[in-house]
């Protein structure tokens, strides 16, 4: 759709992100506004739109789908609704897809991930037929050129959520400042998802900024927290080191050294299982004496991270990147299928109405509450107050509630990384 035109919605809540996370990850959409769940309906149901990608926690995208269910109950001219599942998976494999089950595509990062989200479905009777095998979306980037001449940079890529307790992300924290430490000649960064106030779709209790405030003598000259893209703090990475995040399929797919670590164990709590059979797996004292982690190719071809091609290989559509046909090679267009697919939907009369397979018949004591924290009825319809009337308010009584939003936010912030840890501690006592 070369003359489309793109309209963006931010689900409000405690996770909406702020202007600069969006900056960060490239969105430019020639509209951008805050809605709730029902407002966001209303808008679908009033204008229209022809796909709808929904890029929501589980729970939301069940809500939408209900919704939109109930707005369209028999088969209508509709929008495409479009998920999935996006990074590694590694926890609630069945809870989040089956809360995405009703969309019309479900788009799986490889063919592993595609394997597993039909078996998934099918194992509870549900129809798999949505699930579309794709790629990451945000690989790409040039193929890494060993340093040379230029200085040796270690990145650690933390994560909100994984570690959760205190000492075990102030473990990790001082055993990159360590590695700077045993190594002067490097450059160790500490790549952060957000800065302090700013939420992802995991709650982080304790920000890396507030436990690097407390290391003796602080971070070592050649050690720093840094910020931005992940892709452009890649160019210039000779080491990626993380516990489980998906950076780490961006950096191999570039064939930069990746370690996965071992420090903490294997856990699936940790989500490094996932990397079993990866070659990455290691800990900071082998990574300190040196090593250089390689990562299994076959492995990576299940995983749809083959390494970036060069000047002789396949190329991707628009970003550079090799990626896994349904046999394993490399094929030339990973969205393809998803292309088509969202083609033959658009060029339909009719769609039939969304089907998830949470119903209040296989779910009767789960799926109400999902939709009422979205203030729908168990129907799908919006509750009595949900959604305001766009005309009649004024623009100060607009400009209050938002300043009292961000206060409500800012409260939460506060008791989530500040109240709640002091208070989990005395609970320990």
């Amino acid at each position: 759709m070369p003359d489309h035109q793109l309209t963006g919605f931010l689900l409000r809540g405690r996770a909406t992100p702020t202007a600069r996370q969006l900056g960060e990850v490239g969105v430019r959409a020639e509209r951008l506004s805050e809605v709730t769940c029902a407002e966001f309906l209303a808008e679908i149901e009033r204008e229209r739109y022809d796909v709808v990608v929904l890029a929501l926690v589980g729970g939301a995208v069940q809500a939408v789908l209900h919704g939109a269910r109930a707005l369209w109950p028999a088969p209508a001219r509709r929008p495409v609704l479009v998920t999935g599942y996006v990074g590694v998976v590694y926890e609630k494999l069945a809870d989040g897809l089956l809360l995405r089950h009703g969309a019309d595509l479900v788009l799986a990062n490889s063919r592993h991930d595609a394997q597993r989200f039909r078996a998934v479905y099918e194992g509870v009777g549900a129809d798999a037929a949505a699930v579309t095998e794709t790629a990451l979306p945000f690989l790409g980037g040039a193929p890494y050129e060993p340093a040379g001449s230029r200085a040796h940079t270690v990145v650690f890529a933390v994560q909100p959520s994984v570690p959760d307790s205190r000492a075990d992300r102030a473990y990790l924290l001082e055993r990159a400042a360590g590695h700077a430490r045993l190594h002067p000649d490097r450059e160790v960064l500490i790549k952060l998802r957000s800065k302090p106030g700013e939420h992802t779709t995991h709650l982080e209790e304790q920000p890396y900024q507030r436990l690097a405030e407390r290391i003796p003598g602080g971070l070592p000259a050649n050690c720093r927290l840094v910020y931005g893209n992940m892709g452009e703090v890649l160019d210039g990475t000779d080491l990626l080191v993380t516990v489980s995040s998906t950076a780490a399929l961006e950096s191999l797919h570039r064939s930069i050294p990746t370690a996965i670590l071992t420090d903490l164990g294997i856990r699936e709590a940790l989500g490094n299982h996932h990397f079993l059979g990866s070659g990455c797996l290691a800990s900071w004292d082998q990574l300190d004496s040196g090593l250089l982690p390689t990562g299994d190719p076959l492995w990576l071809a299940a995983q749809g991270v083959l390494p970036a091609p060069g000047p002789d290989r396949a190329v991707g559509a628009g970003d550079g990147a090799a990626v896994a046909a349904p046999d394993g090679a490399a094929g030339p267009d990973a969205y393809a299928v998803a292309r088509a697919k969202v083609a033959g939907l658009l060029a339909a009369t009719r769609l039939p109405s969304p089907a998830p397979y949470y119903t209040r018949t296989t779910a009767p004591g789960y799926l109400p509450g999902i939709l009422a924290r979205h203030h729908l009825a168990p129907d799908g319809t919006p509750l009595p107050g949900a959604v305001r009337p766009a005309a009649g308010e004024s623009r100060l009584r607009r400009r209050l509630r938002g300043h009292l939003r961000e206060a409500a936010r800012g409260a939460y912030r506060h008791g989530v990384q500040r109240v709640a840890p002091v208070i989990r501690r005395l609970g320990e006592l």
